[in-house]
């Protein structure tokens, strides 16, 4: 599998430069950043969930794990969970399941970035499978992503897998 085609129009079609990098499988994000030779703080992961039945995307650390009442608390919800696979499937078709590349946007999902990813002078992210990344400056990013910046991680875990 390749980059979905929209992700590599919006990537082409900005003036953004990006590298992108082929690894073996991985099933984490963490395993991911071991694989392409990055610290797992500087690797970025996509946590989908449903509030209230609107699909939101979290984006934090690999190395984190999120936490839920934070999105809940912004955008102000009453029933929150993890989207299920069917979910994933239906708003992100050309990505694997555990894979969506964190530019919700493109799927008309909006997404939450946690403070702590603007702390890295380049983020690296899967690009919508299991072995497919990309790396870009962290400013690069935040454009074509337009989160909204949060305080999304669960301070009560200190590594997550």
């Amino acid at each position: 599998m390749s980059i979905p085609t929209r992700l590599q129009e919006l990537l082409d079609g900005s003036s953004v430069h990006y590298q992108h990098h082929v690894h073996t499988k991985t099933n984490t994000a963490v395993e991911t950043a071991q694989a392409v030779h990055i610290p797992s703080d500087e690797m970025i992961k996509s946590v989908i969930v449903n509030a209230d039945g609107q699909l939101r995307m979290a984006v934090l650390p690999a190395n984190t794990k999120v936490d839920i009442g934070s999105i809940q608390f912004s955008t102000r919800t009453v029933n929150i969970r993890l989207a299920t696979e069917s979910e994933l499937q239906k708003a992100f078709p050309d990505c694997e399941i555990g894979a969506m590349p964190p530019f919700g946007p493109l799927f008309g999902v909006p997404v939450f970035c946690d403070t702590r990813v603007e702390f890295h002078e380049f983020v690296e992210f899967n690009a919508g499978t299991h072995t497919d990344t990309v790396r870009m400056e962290y400013p690069d990013f935040k454009k074509l992503a337009n989160p909204t910046m949060i305080d999304l991680v669960d301070h009560h875990t200190v590594h997550a897998a």
